[in-house]
């Protein structure tokens, strides 16, 4: 195949072979800092999410443990980044390595290479810590603080790493960039992370949920659910749409590069992806949103908007696997069912008595596994082959819904078995052994009196929550008022 300067050196005349090569050379450049730009601006859109998670974890809990919750989003971001730069880039995508783990680029050596450059570590980074942020919002309320620290770097800097490196790196056994050998032909398209991420941190959260056991009055004596509601709607909405300004960071971005061409001259090429993706991302979103809010008024009479923000990003969750390979159309299937995995989820949740203050395990556990699932039903032929090209060969398989055959959803199937076994051999003995040391979950009069008071030194803000009504305190308290019924 010709190069640029040969293919430009003919029209522009006899003897310009050395201004061909520093016109292509420039060419060369901008191309690189327009996908580096590209990448470094949807990492800080991932970045944001912090605050969204942060947001959402406050208005979710109870307000005498505001201070805490935010202060492990906060180490979240923090204990990840230094062990993430330490280990986990790596453990992830430190090739040439074997299918399960990385073995180069510890603490960035070798980092800017051809193949990696600062801007994707930062990427990498911000993904890693939103697995661990998913995990803070299931222990929420009753976990001791080194809990927190120890649990969040091991998953940042080994837990999270390997399975990305099976699923994104170029050498990972399951990977459909692994292109020399790909899993039933096809390897696993996780796009940007329903099973990487979001299973990864839902799954890590039900453990830790698990063997802590629900707060203290979740269920009555008889075993009834007790709604332990969270003290501020205003502070998870807000945080809701700063989930969703984010995601257009996390799967439009996943491209890494922006400035592709399918075909040359053309006006379709991966800006045009980005901008579907983007789209699927809306629609699933929006679909699950409303599916939530119609499921929850005929299940409870009520039209909650914690449940709709909560569908909202079950659809995101779900949708984050096949974005970039689905038709717009087939994302609101997506969304409408993972609004009714959600609401599954909840119910059988509530019958087992496990609680979790965020759903975060049923959310992004469960509507992340749909979400797996759903791409290997209906990826597209003609968008598997643009963004998971293979060089020399004319196609993979794809959506079995799509007659692409099941090798694809075979594949995912075993995406979802690994990332569960993986998991459970990893993060459940973490959180068994500091259970058994007694690191876990903090005293019960802690816990009734909040730790902010306890462990922080006071409260976030002037408040009382409605188990507090009942206390002889000063002041006049603040208190929601419920309806009355149905409307």
């Amino acid at each position: 195949m010709a190069t640029c300067s040969e293919e430009l050196a003919p029209l522009l005349g006899p003897n310009t072979t050395a201004a061909a090569v520093y016109i292509c050379n420039k060419f060369t450049d901008t191309g690189y800092a327009v996908d580096t730009t590209y990448l470094l601006f949807s990492a800080y859109l991932v970045f944001s999410m912090q605050l969204g998670f942060a947001m959402l974890c406050a208005g979710s809990v109870r307000a005498k443990n505001t201070m805490n919750i935010m202060l492990t989003n906060v180490l979240d971001a923090a204990a990840g980044g230094l062990f993430y730069y330490l280990f986990g880039f790596a453990f992830a995508f430190g090739g040439p390595s074997n299918g399960f783990i990385g073995k180069h680029f510890f603490g960035l050596k070798e980092i800017p290479s051809s193949s990696f450059d600062y801007s994707n570590f930062l990427y990498q980074w911000a993904f890693a810590i939103a697995a661990a942020g998913i995990t803070s919002g299931s222990i929420a309320e009753r976990t001791q603080f080194v809990a927190y620290l120890i649990y969040s770097s091991f998953l940042t800097g080994f837990v999270y790493p390997v399975v990305s490196h099976w699923f994104w790196s170029s050498d990972g056994w399951a990977s459909a960039f692994n292109t020399n050998n790909l899993l039933f032909g096809s390897g696993v398209i996780d796009f940007a992370g329903s099973g990487v991420v979001h299973m990864v941190g839902g799954i890590a959260g039900l453990y830790g949920a698990l063997i802590e056991g629900p707060r203290i009055g979740r269920f009555d004596r008889s075993g009834r659910s007790v709604a332990l509601k969270g003290h501020s709607a205003s502070l998870v909405v807000l945080g809701t749409f700063l989930l969703w300004f984010g995601w257009y960071g996390f799967n439009p971005g996943s491209f890494n590069k922006i400035l592709v061409s399918y075909n040359s001259g053309n006006y379709y090429g991966q800006w045009s992806a980005v901008g579907r993706t983007a789209v699927t991302t809306t629609l699933a979103g929006c679909t699950a949103a409303l599916t939530t809010l119609f499921g929850k008024r005929i299940l409870s009479g009520h039209w909650n908007v914690t449940d709709v923000c909560n569908g909202l990003l079950g659809g995101f969750a779900a949708i984050t696997a096949g974005c970039s390979v689905v038709e717009p159309w087939a994302a609101i299937i997506c969304g409408f069912v993972a609004a009714l995995v959600l609401i599954g989820c909840n119910i059988l949740a509530a019958k087992l008595k496990f609680d979790d203050p965020l759903e975060a395990a049923q959310l992004h556990g469960g509507c992340g596994a749909w979400g797996v699932i759903f791409t290997g039903l209906f990826a597209t032929e003609k968008y598997v082959n643009q963004v998971y090209p293979i060089p020399g060969k004319s196609g993979r398989p794809y959506g079995l819904f799509m007659g692409g055959g099941g090798k694809l959803l075979a594949a995912h199937v075993i995406q979802i078995l690994v990332i569960f076994g993986w998991v459970s051999a990893t993060m459940g003995p973490l959180f068994f052994i500091l259970h058994k040391l007694k690191l876990l979950r903090i005293s019960p009069e802690d816990e009734m009196a909040g730790m902010d008071l306890t462990r922080h030194g006071g409260f976030a803000y002037v408040y009382h929550d409605e188990d507090d009504l009942n206390k002889n305190e000063n002041g006049l308290p603040m208190r929601r008022i419920e309806p009355a019924g149905s409307s």
